[in-house]
């Protein structure tokens, strides 16, 4: 029987919809807050929460680890994927704790084409729930509105191996029988550089906390 037509997959794939619905429902509720602008460095020099707006009424932001995380590159080359298809419909960027200049270095790697933004020496970061007890970094998503003169975070998501949001990938490996079966990304792939590699930066002084 063609799996398109099969009673069991059908219906399970009808209750996964309703659950992913109940899900970005909570995330939306969960996640919803007033927000206050921030002020981010980037290789051209500061930006803010606001402008990266562009003039538009929608603004996503991944939040990533930086140069160091395997799992967050590969979810930035997915999104790169997207950005071209996404950006028509609302801004986005990323940001991580690099430096700008590091940050610069490790997307021309890559081939990234989205924005990014350091959040360094702010509280972005944690303000949004997306740092551990230590203060490190964690991974996720953030939805934006502007409404009126004020910007709301609509949504928010963490991100986790095998999580919606994360990447296809491992959606994709599910498909087989053994699964991921002990698979992880790299951060360099066959015949590229070691992230380790990108040169030491001076260090800068961070922004005030915004």
């Amino acid at each position: 029987m063609n799996v398109r037509d099969n009673p069991r997959i059908v219906q399970l794939k009808t209750k996964v919809a309703a659950a992913r619905a109940e899900l970005y429902a909570a995330l939306a509720e969960e996640g919803r807050m007033d927000m206050r602008d921030y002020t981010f460095r980037t290789l051209t020099g500061q930006t803010t929460l606001a402008a990266m707006f562009d003039g538009g009424r929608d603004l996503f932001v991944i939040h990533n680890m930086g140069v160091t995380c395997p799992n967050c590159t590969l979810w930035a080359d997915g999104f790169n994927g997207l950005y071209p298809h996404v950006s028509t419909r609302a801004a986005f960027f990323m940001t991580s704790p690099d430096p700008p200049e590091t940050q610069a270095v490790f997307a021309a790697r890559r081939g990234w084409k989205f924005p990014m933004v350091s959040h360094a020496g702010t509280t972005f970061a944690e303000d949004m729930g997306f740092t551990d007890d230590r203060g490190k970094a964690l991974p996720g998503i953030s939805a934006f509105q502007k409404d009126g003169g004020k910007i709301v975070r609509v949504s928010a998501s963490s991100m986790q191996p095998g999580e919606i949001l994360a990447s296809v990938a491992w959606h994709l490996l599910a498909m087989l029988p053994q699964g991921a079966d002990g698979w992880k990304p790299k951060i360099a792939l066959a015949g590229e550089p070691d992230p380790a590699s990108i040169p030491a930066l001076t260090e800068e002084k961070p922004l005030p906390a915004r």
